[in-house]
């Protein structure tokens, strides 16, 4: 037993006095809040802020807990309680002091179910150093425990954190809010044969003894604390950056991210220096329910986007502009979402056209005004048609809420239009001011309001209703359009097949998949009607291999379809796939369509899929799929 088990099992046998108490007229709900600006923390930041974390962890994969010691550095302060974010973590105890430790009194608030609770912690007016004992649950959301079959080695087990927006407290206990920028550092114990990697500075190789060191200088909000452990090698493509993943997935990630080193530099070339010293990937298992996390120095990705064709980059790109706009400069609070999303959506597009070229960036663009056309229609027709604004009002909901196409891709064309209107260079040099004044900092909607009036719209004697974009619903009529005459090329296609013409012996005769890339596809996909025949599904998916080759975005469009059309034979595929990729927007899309389909068994089908596919998914996906096929809306 090492020495961090043991000073937990030891503390245990010293609470008398110190215990944890359930106190019902102490807890926090979110009515306790109103003295917050973020209305989705119980910590009192606003008295007493944590300026350092230091971190003690065993990641014990024989019962799938982590064994913890959070040490939080305070700064200064006049008050007797400091308040911490908890969720279904189990606090050993709590100690004041560095080095001779004493004990100290806390308190454990009534269970929230979306906010977990509140741990208030008695201290001095000169403590400087707050020591949390704990260690995680089976109930623990931001982790995800792998078995080796779902890993691409099938030989070792795997863990990763997810913690955006609020499950960061469910692994570390702290003040779960971007309100609180800090700096952090950890020291990891891992089982010998694999290694240890975190958003901080990170170990090329294993060591013998599986113990790492960590260092996060530049001050974060606690969402982008992460870590990730399994069997995994460091691929390098320069001095700065490079990528680990499973052995096995070596030689795929080499092929398709070779261009992150001219990613870096374009980045840099438009709105100045990266600031994060390092900037890697770690390629996670299926089971990740985003395409990419912007942890800093180590983006968290997918192996959706290991597309061979290099079509998927842009979620590199994407990940890597959160390091000025997100990273850098962060949401105040999760009703500001979209000022971490849609800058980083334009900051993306930007770099893709610099490296690829104008035609591919509006390709990139309009796939995403197609999303972002669905998600107005969904949210209109749905109970909160006010989340179509770009700030939104999630006081008393999920902060997952707000993670839809509005804040990335309305978010995006209102900044895009604003390029339009005052000329690239001015619009360029107002971002390059806006990240480099507002660096290491948090900021409001309200703030960017002032800052853009004051820095572009009045000197340059703009005319431009930004409240129209950010405080009212839908799309403003002066927004930007983009065309792309390859798209319109699939549409034409798509329509000719709609219409009954027999494209198989002149448009597509002789086509391959590989003829065009994954965007292209998917907007041929998007254009058929979903009364096309099975029969002319089949004969489509047996000339361009949808079913059974193509890469997992042009899979969920072709399934998504698929289910509208009544075109049942690739149910094998389906489930196949669904076992398979967690990522949530691939999956949820076709457990929609599935649970909305007029076609006999397709809701049963699907709930039964769920079942045994549900072990592959990380908490976020899987609530998620719950919600679309059980819940009473």
């Amino acid at each position: 037993m090492n020495t961090l088990k043991l000073l937990i099992l030891l503390s245990a046998c010293f609470l008398v006095s110190c215990a944890p108490i359930n106190n019902n007229d102490q807890a926090n709900n979110l009515g306790d809040n109103v003295m917050h600006h973020d209305a989705h923390t119980y910590s009192n930041v606003e008295e007493i802020r944590t300026d350092h974390l230091h971190l003690e962890l065993e990641v014990n994969f024989e019962n799938n807990t982590v064994y913890g010691v959070a040490r939080h550095e305070m700064g200064e302060h006049n008050t007797d309680t400091a308040i911490f974010d908890i969720k279904e973590l189990e606090i050993k105890k709590v100690t004041l002091g560095k080095g001779k430790e004493e004990s100290t009194d806390f308190v454990i608030g009534n269970n929230n179910e979306l906010l977990g609770q509140s741990l208030k912690v008695k201290i001095k007016p000169d403590t400087k150093y707050i020591n949390i004992y704990y260690q995680t649950t089976d109930k623990t959301e931001a982790l995800d425990w792998l078995e080796p079959e779902l890993t691409a080695g099938k030989k070792h087990p795997y863990m990763y954190t997810q913690g955006q927006a609020i499950l960061t407290r469910s692994w570390i206990p702290l003040q779960d809010t971007p309100m609180n920028r800090i700096t952090y550092s950890a020291d990891v114990k891992v089982p010998s044969d694999l290694i240890a990697v975190m958003s901080a500075s990170n170990p090329k190789k294993k060591n013998n003894t599986g113990e790492y060191h960590f260092e996060m200088k530049q001050k974060i909000p606690a969402y982008l604390i992460a870590l990730a452990v399994g069997d995994m090698t460091y691929t390098p493509f320069s001095d700065n950056c490079g990528v680990y993943s499973e052995p096995e997935l070596a030689d795929a990630c080499a092929y398709e991210f070779v261009d992150l080193p001219k990613m870096i530099e374009t980045a840099e070339n438009m709105y100045g220096e990266y600031r994060w010293d390092q900037y890697d990937i770690v390629m996670l298992p299926y089971s990740f329910p985003f395409g990419g996390m912007e942890n800093p120095r180590l983006t968290f990705a997918n192996p959706t986007i290991l597309a061979g064709d290099r079509s998927m980059v842009s979620v590199i790109a994407h990940e890597l502009a959160h390091s000025w706009s997100g990273n850098l400069v962060t949401n105040a609070t999760w009703n500001d979402f979209w000022l971490n999303e849609g800058f980083t959506v334009y900051f993306e597009n930007r770099i893709m056209e610099e490296i690829y070229g104008k035609e591919t960036a509006d390709i990139l663009a309009i796939i995403e005004y197609q999303d972002l056309e669905v998600a107005l229609e969904d949210i209109e027709n749905g109970d909160h048609p006010e989340d179509t604004q770009l700030k939104l009002q999630l006081d008393h909901r999920n902060p997952d809420d707000g993670m839809t196409d509005i804040a990335y891709v309305k978010g995006a064309f209102f900044l895009r239009t604003l390029e339009h209107l005052v000329g690239r260079d001015k619009f360029d040099a107002f971002l390059t001011s806006y990240f480099d004044e507002h660096a290491f900092e948090t900021i409001t909607t309200e703030d960017f309001v002032k800052y853009l009036d004051s820095h572009l719209l009045e000197p340059n004697n703009i005319a431009f209703d930004a409240n129209e974009w950010i405080y009212q619903p839908g799309v403003p009529d002066n927004c930007i359009k983009i065309s792309s005459k390859r798209l319109d090329n699939m549409k034409t296609v798509a329509q000719a097949l709609n219409n009954g013409e027999d494209v198989f012996n002149n448009a597509l005769k002789d086509v391959e998949r590989g003829d065009y890339i994954t965007q292209e596809w998917m907007t041929f996909i998007r254009s058929l009607s979903n009364s096309t025949s099975p029969e002319q599904m089949k004969k489509i998916d047996e000339q361009l291999k949808f079913s059974s080759e193509a890469n997992p975005a042009i899979k969920s469009a072709w399934f998504q379809l698929a289910i509208q059309t009544g075109y049942q034979d690739i149910r094998p595929e389906m489930q196949a796939y669904l076992n398979l990729v967690g990522r949530r927007w691939y999956i949820e899309g076709i457990y929609q369509e599935l649970r909305d389909s007029k076609h006999q068994g397709d809701l049963v089908w699907a709930k039964e899929v769920f079942a045994g596919a549900q072990k592959n998914y990380h908490f976020v996906s899987k609530s998620t799929i719950e919600d679309v096929l059980y819940s009473e809306n």
